[in-house]
């Protein structure tokens, strides 16, 4: 693989595999982490991605060093959202709901299956359709919508207790 080949695909790709990582774990520096072992992998390794196939490799490629590192650690990672929004204009009492509900939304998602999670976040987070989820786990699109339908209704009972 030429430098300009990889660097094309790491340009391209960086981002949605920790994106993918991100998800599955919880864990900013860990996605981040996984996502360059991954492209050094494919780098040292010299893989050659069939062309249409390249993000389905790398998916592989994360997922797996993902295990690999999750069965290292043996502890949940807890997931967190990472979004600061301005309340500075809003009462104290607007600001404490508003954290109560962050916090039961970001505890319902981390009790969804991982699965579910995965397929959650890549529809709301990176806005992709049912379909490009599907090509990017080498799922059905059936099973795509079905994981989603079970997301939903798992968060709308987590979140009305």
């Amino acid at each position: 693989m030429t430098r300009d080949k990889f660097k094309h695909i790491f340009d391209n790709y960086f981002d949605t595999v920790r994106n993918y990582i991100y998800y599955r774990s919880g864990d900013n520096e860990l996605a981040t982490d996984i996502a360059q072992e991954t492209f050094m992998r494919l780098w040292e390794k010299q893989l050659e991605p069939v062309p249409g196939k390249t993000k389905g490799l790398l998916f592989k490629i994360s997922g797996d060093l993902f295990v690999s590192s999750y069965r290292k650690q043996k502890s949940m990672q807890r997931f967190q959202l990472n979004s600061k929004p301005e309340i500075n204009h809003h009462s104290p009492e607007a600001q404490l709901e508003f954290e109560e509900l962050k916090n039961n939304y970001e505890t319902a998602l981390a009790q969804l299956p991982e699965k579910q999670r995965v397929v959650f976040l890549m529809s709301r987070m990176e806005k992709l359709k049912y379909h490009e989820i599907a090509d990017s786990l080498d799922l059905s699109v059936k099973a795509v919508e079905k994981r989603m339908k079970y997301a939903l209704a798992s968060l709308k009972q987590m979140m009305q207790h």
